[in-house]
């Protein structure tokens, strides 16, 4: 008996006991049914603006909930011909209150949904539903879209390249328009977002909540639904920090409100090591990355190199370190001045060495393209982080493309947290329950089915070599394709699938293959997959978010069977596999293949299992078909998942450190957009900038030793000081009445009131309101710059801090420790450019104000509503629509995930200014003298 069923036997089943408190809610609904089964089309959408109304006076969505479910369930009936059923209701209270609703294929995920979905969105405050691809964002936009239209609901869509609402009086131009767009409107970013309810991918939303936090005004931000009301929170937010430390970092939650993953395992853990990242081209050369892919072919393994394979790490040895230096005419590879080669190598060695064509990338019209390792889909536009993919781009003869700056980063994990209110549904969530709970503060509420599952789980069979494995998964196909009974095959990778399908041309089986390189049809190949005889080769991508329907005639053959021809890391993925099977009490089955040969029983758990074959005399093609092999296939994911999970726990402490500084800055930022940054507080900063440089020059306890002329000469440098302040500078070293410490005190008052003197003089010739713009401008200039570079800092700190451990020193506390000396510094370097810029800055001409009426100053104000251009954005397939207007913004996707491990990140260069065109910002200069100058 495990320890949960121990557990379970004492207190109780804890998921029987969260059905049984919802079963009261559930009873309350359905009574309600009746009641809205005499109401008209027009009075079902009346109750929308009825309920809207009563949240607004006060009442609780909990005391609304059976009312609001009872009128979507209606609505649902009536408009697309759906009654849902009491499990999918179930599924909507898990949903609404904030946990993982666990369903299984098949039990109507999606339109579980929707009560909680329209519940929510009552709120007035955006309801956001993630979905893992652009197709399923559209296809549930336009097939639930029907049910909100219904109730009164507007439901908004945000895309790769576009965005859309959805509009019931929309009539596409042809009958051939796929089904997902046929109600769609093109809209601005903005219109979908303030829609009741928005669609999108995790990487839309998240590239759009990094972009708004460097728009140059609020005005051209997507995700922001109203600004006065952002406004108020923020004035809130002023008024109590400093009060509570947890309470600080709930009033730091922004205006994201209320989200519903789908298929969450996927968005919140296996993509959870990718960052999003938003950042500019870097001019390095590609030379390097040329010269080192033709020096790594000729190292040899166990000789120059080693490799981990459980770590998928590759380590150089002292003879290859030698040999590298004697093939680049170098003394010593480790020098401070060649470091940059030590990168290099490593990163050309790994992708020679790891990474392998057809597995982790593919090679398509000239480009390299990452393949995802759970789902089995090409990933457009992302690109692996830190030179390895420009070093794969070298080792496979492409184009190799320029590296990129941050200038802005997030990981999904601290994304998804800002969230008020997350909730998530998969069809496989308990397995990985405690990461749920750990990470995210989620628990796993699993449904039960609609109709019982009747579907056969095979043991596992286990063949000495893969040959021996395949030929038995054909002879098991020939078998029940004779009989005309429908085969999904799942494998792990593209190779792998194109590998099984030559064994099936051979034997004359038609087939269909479904992998990265032809997903395009992955819907048409999904729906013919149930009909009888069908064969079909899939990824893990498998149709993931639809449903495979039989045929005729496939129920009495025994349903669809499932065959896995090899044991993936995460039992989850296993599990989907099976979950394509068997859905709504259909008959089906499933088997999964092993060898010996295969990555997992490598790495973990083949010698045990070799043993008992060769004990057993057993020949290849001759499996072992055991629960207990089963089971030890099962501990083996296990340990993976631990490991991969410690991983993942490893990623975010590090990255929770610069997640604090993020919502630091990002909320000083909107403060100052809004017109919040007080001039007292400016003041504060002119007072903090004078006390640092005071405190530096006067560190002596001798106040004779105090060279005078210096402080006077920095305050005249910074603001113009005339003479009569040298003279009272003098005079309060000299005064022998007062102590060292009121000296100290004394300067820094008689400098900072003759700062803030000399600073009024500027507020007298240019306008009170003019210089609060100004302020403003600079500001956010300042902050924006210096948390680039910040970025860059904090992310070398990351790489170096990791040999601190060969000293006995925990690098996670050594990153936290020199991370807030490194925050306080950058924030100490915000207060003195700003200050340094605020005293310096000039003012155009009249004839040069824009036509807002507001002044441009040379060192700002030209680009304040521009972003900035040439960006990159890396982590997925991001979006260039909206409020970038002009400004070329093409993708990317990823980031790193530790020392040893670099996760998928993508990039596509924008097109290159040049250093002497215009700026494209419209300011009139030369880009060198411009925007330039800060990329």
């Amino acid at each position: 008996m495990s320890f949960f069923s121990k557990i379970s036997s004492v207190f109780g089943d804890p998921n029987a006991k969260e059905l049984k408190k919802i079963q009261p809610w559930i009873t309350k609904i359905n009574e309600w049914e009746g009641q809205f089964k005499q109401l008209s089309d027009e009075q079902i959408k009346e109750k929308t603006q009825e309920f809207k109304q009563r949240v607004k006076q006060g009442e609780s969505l909990n005391k609304l909930l059976p009312e609001a479910f009872a009128v979507c369930r209606e609505a649902g009936k009536r408009s697309i011909g759906q009654r849902a059923y009491d499990t999918q209701l179930i599924g909507g209270i898990a949903l609404h209150q904030g946990k993982i609703a666990e369903m299984k294929t098949g039990e109507g995920k999606t339109l579980a949904a929707t009560f909680a979905v329209y519940l929510n969105a009552l709120e007035g405050k955006g309801v956001h539903i993630i979905t893992v691809n652009d197709y399923l964002a559209r296809r549930d936009t336009n097939w639930m879209g029907v049910v909100y239209n219904f109730l009164g609901i507007s439901v908004g869509c945000v895309q790769h390249d576009t965005a859309y609402f959805y509009d019931q009086e929309v009539t596409p131009d042809t009958d051939e328009v796929s089904i997902e767009y046929e109600n769609l409107r093109p809209v601005t970013r903005q219109e979908a977002y303030r829609a009741d309810i928005t669609y999108g991918t995790n990487n839309e939303f998240g590239f759009d909540y990094l972009r708004d936090n460097m728009a140059p005004s609020l005005e051209q931000t997507a995700q922001i639904r109203d600004i006065k009301a952002l406004a108020k929170e923020e004035k809130k937010k002023q008024g109590r920090e400093g009060t509570n430390k947890d309470q600080d970092r709930m009033f730091r939650k922004d205006y994201l409100n209320f989200a519903v993953v789908d298929e969450v395992d996927n968005i919140l853990i296996d993509e959870s090591r990718t960052p999003l990242i938003i950042s500019a081209p870097d001019e390095e050369s590609t030379k390097l990355y040329l010269k080192f892919s033709r020096v790594v072919p000729k190292l040899i393994l166990d000789k120059d190199y080693n490799i981990d394979e459980k770590m998928q790490a590759v380590t150089l040895t002292d003879k290859g370190i030698s040999k590298v230096e004697k093939i680049l005419g170098i003394d010593n590879l480790y020098l401070s001045g060649q470091m940059r080669y030590v990168h290099h190598l490593h990163q050309a060695l790994k992708a020679h060495a790891i990474f392998k064509k057809d597995k982790q990338y593919v090679v398509r019209d000239g480009e390299v393209m990452i393949v995802d390792d759970f789902t089995g889909r090409l990933m457009p536009g992302r690109r692996f982080s830190e030179g390895l993919h420009q070093a794969l781009e070298a080792k496979e003869g492409v184009k190799v493309q320029r590296e990129s700056r941050t200038l802005a980063t997030i990981t999904f994990q601290n994304y998804f947290r800002l969230y008020k209110k997350l909730a998530g549904m998969t069809g496989t969530a308990l397995t990985s329950a405690e990461e749920f709970s750990k990470v995210y503060k989620l628990d796993v509420l699993s449904i039960p089915t609609h109709k019982k599952m009747v579907r056969i789980n095979f043991p596992d069979k286990i063949y000495k070599n893969e040959a021996g494995k395949f030929n038995a998964i054909v002879e098991d196909i020939k078998t029940r394709h004779q009989k005309k009974q429908p085969v999904l095959i799942g494998t792990i990778s593209v190779d792998k699938s194109e590998a099984l399908a030559k064994y099936l041309s051979r034997e004359g089986i038609e087939h269909e293959i479904l992998n990265a390189k032809n997903h395009e049809r992955e819907a048409q190949i999904i729906t013919q997959a149930g009909r009888a005889g069908a064969v079909t080769i899939a990824t893990n991508m498998a149709g993931r978010g639809t449903d495979i329907k039989l045929g005729k005639g496939v129920v009495k053959a025994g349903g669809l069977h499932i065959i896995g021809t090899e044991r993936h890391e995460a039992r989850r993925i296993d599990n989907q596999l099976r979950g394509r099977s068997g859905r709504q009490g259909d008959p089906g089955s499933s088997q999964f293949y092993a060898s010996l040969e295969d990555e997992l029983m490598e790495r973990f758990g083949s010698e045990k299992i070799k043993k008992i074959m060769d004990t057993l005399g057993l020949p290849e093609d001759q499996p072992i078909e055991n629960k207990i092999i089963s089971r030890s296939i099962e501990s083996a994911q296990k340990k993976i998942e631990g490991f991969n999970f410690d991983i993942r726990k490893h990623v975010l402490e590090y990255d929770d450190v610069i997640n604090h500084q993020r919502e630091t800055i990002y909320q000083k930022r909107r403060q100052n957009l809004l017109g919040l940054v007080k001039k007292d507080e400016l003041q504060n900063t002119m007072e903090k900038v004078v006390g640092n440089f005071v405190a530096f020059h006067t560190r002596a306890e001798d106040a004779t030793s105090w060279n005078i002329r210096e402080i006077f000469e920095y305050c005249h440098s910074l603001f113009t000081a005339g003479e009569s302040l040298r003279g009272k500078l003098k005079k309060i070293a000299k005064d022998q009445q007062i102590d060292i410490k009121e000296k100290r005190e004394k300067l820094k008052k008689e400098i900072t009131n003759y700062a803030f003197r000399v600073y009024k003089v500027k507020e007298d010739e240019i306008g009170s309101d003019t210089l609060r713009k100004l302020e403003r401008a600079v500001m956010l200039k300042t902050s924006d710059t210096l948390w680039m570079e910040h970025l860059d800092n904090m992310q070398y700190l990351r790489e170096g801090v990791g040999l601190r451990g060969y000293g006995q020193r925990d690098p996670l506390v050594e990153y936290k420790k020199e991370g807030f000396e490194m925050f306080q510094n950058f924030l100490g370097n915000i207060r003195l450019n700003t200050v340094e810029t605020l005293f310096k800055i000039q003012i155009a001409p009249k004839e040069q104000t824009n036509s807002s009426g507001g002044l441009e100053s040379k060192p700002v104000l030209g680009e304040e509503r521009k972003m900035p251009a040439n960006l990159q954005l890396k982590g997925a397939d991001a979006n260039q629509s909206g409020f970038f207007q002009n400004n070329e913004v093409k993708e990317s996707a990823g980031g790193s995930a530790n020392a040893e491990e670099k996760t998928a990140i993508p990039i596509k260069e924008a097109e290159k200014i040049g250093r002497n065109d215009p700026c494209p910002c419209g300011s009139g200069k030369k880009y060198k003298k411009c925007c330039g100058k800060k990329v």
